[in-house]
């Protein structure tokens, strides 16, 4: 379905099912697409929701607003149109960020628990900092490279993401990542990269799942361990047979986990 935000943002949203909301928030330059083997199985008896985050997918390409915490707002403002409340909030890579900013925005009483996929607590290389990758030249030539070879950009994300590539993979994959304009891209992979939530992660007061990929060709599982360490009451997982996308290599596994430990949550109020 879209949903018409206003001031020209309509959001492609996939809205299935019926029972307690799951709402999946895909990362950076990503789509809902990703997560087409969550809907059915382990999760029927949920109510899934997938956005395409504004410039995104098959979102409408606004040239404005693109950054983690209005992504957030983007949020806020799909669930009351949708009539969705205390969700339990799935962040995958940048999407995990999302989710902190609506935390930060809403209050933790207006979800249920949420999930941590695959992303560290910043990806920036802050001094001291084990788990950030990107450093002020690597960023620089991110930004360069997608402006100039977004193609190129796109293929090599796309083929990192999985543990053993799969050349129909990579192609599906490059071809959601270049949905998004080159201008959007690069905005909110500054955006995102500048992000740093350890000092958040210890103010965390909802029920919280950390899941990731063992091969670390992306992000390594010490960063989940970590994250789980620093909020209180955290549970940890760890798909052997994944990189950066476990809800796709390992569906069957990831999809039980989650329904497993969402139905094991308090019934929303």
């Amino acid at each position: 379905m879209e949903q018409d935000l206003g001031q020209g943002v309509v959001l492609h949203v996939e809205d299935e099912g019926s029972g307690p909301p799951i709402v999946l928030l895909h990362g950076v330059m990503m789509s809902s697409r990703f997560f087409e083997r969550q809907f059915g199985g382990a999760l029927a008896g949920h109510r899934l929701i997938a956005p395409d985050f504004r410039g995104h997918g098959r979102s409408s390409k606004v040239l404005s607003g693109h950054t983690v915490a209005n992504y957030a707002q983007d949020v806020g403002r799909l669930l009351e149109a949708v009539g969705v409340e205390r969700p339990v909030l799935v962040g995958w890579s940048m999407g995990a960020m999302v989710a902190y900013e609506y935390l930060k925005a809403f209050g933790s009483s207006a979800v249920r628990g949420i999930a941590v996929v695959d992303q560290p607590p910043s990806d920036f290389a802050w001094e001291g900092y084990p788990f950030g990758v990107l450093t002020p030249q690597a960023l620089a030539e991110m930004v360069e490279g997608l402006q100039l070879d977004q193609q190129a950009v796109a293929a090599e994300f796309a083929a990192l993401m999985q543990h053993e590539p799969r050349d129909d993979v990579t192609a599906w994959m490059t071809e959601e990542v270049l949905r998004v304009p080159a201008v959007v891209a690069s905005t909110i992979v500054a955006d995102q990269t500048l992000q740093d939530y350890r000092p958040f992660l210890g103010t965390i007061d909802c029920p919280t799942l950390v899941m990731f990929g063992r091969d670390p060709k992306l992000t390594p599982p010490e960063a989940g361990a970590w994250i789980a360490s620093q909020v209180p009451g955290a549970r940890f997982e760890v798909f052997e047979e994944s990189s950066h996308c476990p809800f796709y290599e390992e569906a069957e596994r990831f999809n039980a986990t989650l329904a497993q430990w969402a139905e094991g949550l308090p019934d929303p109020a």
